[in-house]
């Protein structure tokens, strides 16, 4: 499998300094979604720690039900302990007023709960899965990991999402080719207010669209509208498909359901923010 430079020699060699900063760090909570990021970068730190690994994946309204049986499945695959850590974004303001910062919110309550579980455990560091590929787009959430000191291991050795997909695919990781699945709240335009409900409206959409095969759909939620997005490649065919999946999102209480043309976007509503877009926001209240 083409990896991200091309060379084999080179992703051992990225495989090799990941494993002598895992080993250094001597024991690790790993915030764990169950995307390949994190699968990968759990399996590595389960092969160097053992016992000394503990994945958490946080519970909240905004991670789809699909995807936290998948991270549990995961890491009882990997015989690693899993604990299920309840974040508390939906009591901050800030977060639910949906802005460009929500994913600092919700990062930083992640990473406060994590930090005091690794804390608990006696396990000297948080890790997560971001990597090289990230340092591009805009992600708020990096931010809040830099002020936890949360390390990202896989983006210190060097490792794209390429080469992370390459070497899930060695491993035998079921989610080595899996597509990226941003947590629910992303589906909200800016300034959208972030509910329960229309999160759960989300969740049971996107699940309608997946049931007919598209294994890569956002239910963009607009209000009372819901747009679908899947490849470009997949439009046609969801678009036979139609008059199926308008009744069963009506059913949901969307009163209009189209389709995205120009496909899917990820990442379509943070496009054209910088990278490190405007100063981290305060933390006391006051508006960013």
């Amino acid at each position: 499998m083409m990896t991200q430079d091309g060379g084999v020699h080179a992703l051992a060699v990225k495989q090799a300094r990941l494993e002598v900063l895992l080993r250094g760090l001597g024991g690790v909570v790993v915030a764990f979604s169950g995307g390949v990021d994190s699968a990968y970068l759990l399996a590595a730190a389960h092969r160097v720690l053992r016992d000394r690994c503990v994945a958490a994946t946080a519970v909240s309204p905004s991670l789809a039900r699909d995807e936290l049986a998948t991270a549990e499945r995961i890491a009882g695959a990997l015989g690693v302990r899993l604990v299920r850590v309840e974040t508390r974004e939906f009591e901050d303001a800030r977060y639910l007023r949906n802005d460009m910062h929500r994913c600092y919110f919700c990062k930083h309550a992640l990473f406060t709960e994590l930090t005091a579980l690794a804390r608990e455990l006696g396990l000297s560091a948080v890790v997560y899965g971001a990597n090289t590929d990230d340092r591009g787009d805009y992600r708020p959430g990096m931010r809040a990991a830099a002020e936890f000191a949360v390390r990202a291991p896989l983006l210190e050795a060097g490792l794209g999402k390429a080469d992370v997909r390459a070497l899930a695919h060695e491993m035998g990781l079921e989610v080595w080719d899996k597509p990226a699945a941003p947590c629910l709240a992303s589906r909200l335009p800016f300034g959208s207010p972030v509910t329960v409900a229309a999160l759960g409206q989300i969740e049971a959409a996107e699940r309608v669209v997946r049931g007919l095969g598209f294994r890569e759909v956002r239910v963009r939620h607009h209000g009372a509208a819901a747009r679908i997005e899947v490849p470009v490649s997949e439009i046609q065919r969801l678009t036979s498909l139609l008059g199926r999946v308008e009744q069963a999102l009506r059913a949901l209480g969307f009163a209009t359901v189209s389709i995205a043309p120009d496909g899917l976007r990820s990442g379509r509503f943070s496009a054209g923010l910088a990278p490190a877009a405007g100063p981290a926001p305060a933390l006391d209240g006051r508006q960013p």
